[in-house]
């Protein structure tokens, strides 16, 4: 059986850095990855804190062919939808997610991982997370409230055994950054209309509007995600950061393709609030996988 990375599932660590890398253009892609599995035994801790290693999806298929699945690509282009309104398309060739209980060991972390990769890529894209009020995000609705029950998740985040990448995944890797000031002159009610739910448990309103968010990204439609969305950034520009996983791409595209209404028309109503200003997929391989690239050492 494919072990995964254990870190994708390591929820309820309140404090995040997320390190996306560019791969210097003189630097070999393996040994890039070499350097990326040697820092610790990808299936355990580096001195406490969760590691998830994402790889774009090109350099891991030139690398291990028959270990990922077909389709899986970049985010090499921007989403566009019909009324002009996009998602950019911000692809790095590596990322390292620390998940820790304390930023102190997140932030030790994340120097030592900077440090080893110094001679083989540059730091693209530095963010730190952290939680808000236990499970909610920054619009003060609870985030993650149709993820599968952490016993059923991974056999909806990650690829099954017997095919191509086997206890790997897609992750999705967005930041949405939110405008405070026109989110918060809604009243409670017309927040939960742009939603599709209730803020104070999170009930799905019944009829839900056709362009709220929930329906929007209704997984009953396109597949199941499991999310591990994080709030980040300043007091003055603040978000989501949007972590998502997948066996099958096609899930994520889907999602994102309804969101800027290419797929009704009807563009989701919380992107009038918020707006994506990165966008990555990486692969994720399993412990097994990234473990062949690591050092004897």
């Amino acid at each position: 059986m494919s072990r995964p990375q254990s870190g994708i599932f390591a929820v309820g660590t309140p404090s995040h850095a997320y390190l996306e890398f560019d791969r210097k253009p003189d630097a070999d892609p393996r040994s890039l990855v070499a350097a990326v599995a040697g820092f610790r035994d990808p299936g355990s801790t580096m001195a406490g804190v969760d590691v998830v290693t994402g790889i774009r999806p090109e350099t891991w298929r030139q690398l291990r062919p028959g270990a990922i699945p077909d389709g899986v690509f970049g985010f090499n282009e921007p989403v566009r939808g019909p009324d002009g309104f996009t998602m950019p398309a911000t692809q790095h060739d590596l990322v390292v997610w620390l998940a820790g209980s304390g930023y102190d060991v997140v932030f030790d972390a994340a120097r030592r991982v900077i440090d080893g990769l110094a001679g083989l890529a540059s730091l693209a894209d530095e963010t730190s997370g952290w939680s808000y009020h236990a499970d909610r995000d920054l619009t003060g609705f609870i985030d993650g409230s149709e993820n599968p029950a952490l016993l059923d998740a991974p056999s909806e985040a990650l690829i099954p055994d017997g095919t191509p990448g086997a206890g790997g995944s897609v992750l999705l890797l967005q930041k949405w950054t939110h405008d405070v000031g026109r989110w918060e002159a809604l009243s409670t009610e017309s927040q939960e209309k742009v939603m599709g739910r209730t803020k104070s448990d999170s009930t799905e309103l019944d009829p839900r509007p056709t362009d709220s968010h929930v329906a929007r990204t209704d997984q009953d439609d396109f597949g199941t995600v499991f999310r591990r969305n994080m709030p980040f950034g300043t007091i003055r520009q603040h978000g989501t950061m949007f972590v998502g996983f997948s066996p099958d791409q096609s899930r994520l595209t889907r999602m994102l393709d309804s969101m800027a209404g290419r797929v009704t028309g009807e563009r989701d109503a919380l992107t009038r609030y918020t707006t994506p200003i990165t966008g990555a997929y990486y692969f994720v391989p399993s412990v097994d996988d990234l473990r062949s690239f690591a050092p004897p050492s």
